[in-house]
């Protein structure tokens, strides 16, 4: 196994250190380099790896399911319903205080945007 060192004044990286180019919609040159570092208790005082992972590895290999793509309709129909009702100043007051009502029990949605989702979604449910 390799050892990793970084340069003076860098002790750890986690995340992407290069990803592979695109050059005109061509082929991909060059791969993904992925440095993590390890914060679990250990004996061992190497903590940190180092990754090689080809261009390809991150393509998708098989195609979209229907399911996805249902899912990806929610989301879409979804996020469009919250982002209108957010924005209505009509129906402001009403939320707020339902959203109130229901913070503080059991399973309530602390934030505003979680509670818009979760109406938002069972109202797009109801629908379909």
């Amino acid at each position: 196994m390799a050892k990793v060192t970084y340069a003076t004044g860098i002790d750890t990286v986690s995340g992407s250190l290069a990803k592979p180019k695109k050059k005109n919609g061509q082929h991909k040159c060059g791969n993904y380099l992925i440095g993590t570092h390890r914060v679990a208790a250990t004996q061992s005082s190497d903590c940190s790896r180092l990754y090689v992972r080809k261009a390809d590895t991150y393509e998708r290999t098989t195609p979209v399911s229907a399911n996805e793509l249902a899912a990806r309709a929610r989301f879409t129909a979804v996020k469009a319903m919250v982002k209108t009702r957010s924005e209505d100043l009509s129906k402001l007051a009403a939320d707020q205080a339902a959203f109130l009502a229901q913070k503080d029990l059991a399973g309530g949605k602390t934030t505003m945007q979680a509670w818009y989702w979760m109406v938002c979604g069972e109202e797009y449910d109801a629908q379909h």
